[in-house]
């Protein structure tokens, strides 16, 4: 009798913008591309996802079909940024975050949240709420947070390209290190976290 094949497991698929969508750099120097080499070995497949300029209703919009075709046991929704630079409503941007917590726990698709800060040129009033946003989303659908995905980065000059808005090739490993803390738990401790 032959043994049973093992079971592949279900991929990651990063839902983003820009900032995952490795914009401005090599795409296989990106933070997702460090990802998926990192889980090369004994993890799942990761599934980049992210449209530089995607805001949340568009990955809203994309989403639906995004789980039907990847199937994922993890999804990393890392949207908003867009949202802020735009100075949308931040209900608005709230509606369709939530929107898509709700279509993964639908499908049965662990759901990660990443967020972003924003300059602070927008005021504090604004990027208090958009801060608050994301803590209130992940307490709301109990999922894990990873509260700002630039953190370490946005601020030091040497870590973001000239338009002071994405990082650096340079900068992508500190970015995946803001991210693993809280994705490992989820994928296992397949790989190794340096």
């Amino acid at each position: 009798m032959l043994p049973a094949l093992a079971a592949t497991p279900r991929p990651i698929v990063v839902l983003g913008d820009s900032l995952s969508a490795a914009y401005g750099i090599p795409a296989e120097r990106g933070w997702v591309a460090l990802l998926a080499e990192r889980l090369r070995e004994n993890g799942p497949a990761v599934v980049n996802a992210s449209i530089s300029g995607e805001t949340t209703a568009g990955g809203l919009a994309r989403l639906p079909a995004l789980l039907a075709a990847e199937k994922p046991s993890v999804l990393l929704i890392e949207l908003g940024a867009n949202d802020g630079l735009r100075g949308l409503p931040i209900d608005a941007t709230r509606a369709n975050l939530a929107a898509m917590l709700e279509l993964a726990r639908k499908s049965d698709v662990r759901a990660v949240l990443v967020g972003i800060e924003l300059p602070v040129n927008y005021g504090p009033r604004y990027r208090d709420g958009f801060r608050s946003m994301y803590r209130g989303l992940a307490e709301e659908f109990n999922v894990p947070l990873v509260p700002f995905l630039l953190e370490g980065v946005a601020l030091d000059d040497a870590l973001m390209q000239e338009d002071g808005l994405h990082p650096t090739a340079d900068a992508q490993s500190k970015v995946l290190g803001n991210v693993w803390p809280v994705l490992a738990p989820l994928v296992g401790d397949a790989a190794p976290a340096g």
